[in-house]
């Protein structure tokens, strides 16, 4: 893989779709559906799709893609992959909260190594570099070339007053009990996958998912906190969380910034 091409590439379509999603979502009104597992679909999502897909195709026609919008692709057996969401966070976009993302990510072996997330209405990006390391780039955007890039890295945590996030649409009473076993110093919550990023930065230390997620929902964030010196493990037992899994649906997970001490289920 040319990596530097690769970041390139997705870095670009981000922001083309980007730009689609937010013209819709600053329209007056746009239409929504409801897909055959109960979760809600915008024409945002289709238009996103559409752009990243043909992109991604032209680009890289020799290597598999898997999208959530595409459940042709969800059959694909491959370990190395392109893995995209085109809207991360549907319902935060219906209900214009701001915290949805475009997530693109690379995965090798199994492995998340490059990804970009995007979040359009919160004017902020993060990507891995071809080197895997990550950075956040300062808007305002351009296509023509990046601008300003902060290399961005976990923190230290500090075990007796951690920093942790939860999800903004998704948190249950089984989340908030495991995160009661932690000696917290202050929360935050976050839609899509930008609780990876606030990992990712050093703003949280901890992100408990004991829910529901997608491959799609989780590669990019995932590979920008690795790119940052995180982590993600399953809850079950600690061990990394794979990709290329048989369906593509995740086991609940923890992302977390090393020398986290983490409790058992």
């Amino acid at each position: 893989m040319e990596y530097d091409k690769l970041i390139s590439v997705m870095r670009a379509l981000a922001l083309d779709a980007g730009a689609k999603i937010m013209e819709i979502y600053e329209a007056d009104d746009f239409a929504v559906k409801v897909k055959s597992d109960a979760s809600p679909v915008t024409e945002a999502d289709e238009a996103a799709d559409a752009i990243i897909s043909a992109g991604l195709r032209a680009a890289f026609p020799e290597i598999a893609l898997v999208t959530e919008e595409q459940a042709t692709s969800h059959g694909e057996t491959a370990q190395t992959f392109l893995i995209v969401d085109p809207l991360d966070g549907t319902k935060e976009f219906i209900n214009r909260r701001g915290d949805f993302t475009v997530n693109i990510a690379y995965v090798e072996a199994g492995v998340p190594t490059r990804g970009v997330v995007y979040a359009p209405a919160k004017g902020r990006m993060f990507y891995t570099l071809a080197d895997g390391t990550s950075v956040e780039e300062e808007g305002p955007f351009s296509m023509d070339a990046p601008g300003t890039l902060h290399p961005v890295r976990v923190a230290q945590p500090d075990n007796t007053a951690l920093m942790v996030v939860a999800s903004k649409s998704h948190r249950d009473q089984a989340t908030d009990d495991y995160i009661g076993k932690y000696a917290v110093k202050d929360m935050t919550s976050a839609g899509s996958s930008l609780k990876f990023c606030l990992v990712a930065t050093g703003e949280a230390d901890l992100y408990p998912r004991l829910g529901r997620t997608m491959e799609w929902d989780t590669a990019a964030g995932h590979a920008v906190l690795a790119g940052a010196g995180g982590q993600v493990v399953r809850f079950e037992d600690h061990q990394p969380l794979s990709y290329g899994k048989a369906g593509f649906a995740n086991p609940f997970f923890i992302a977390l910034a090393p020398g986290v001490v983490l409790k058992g289920a």
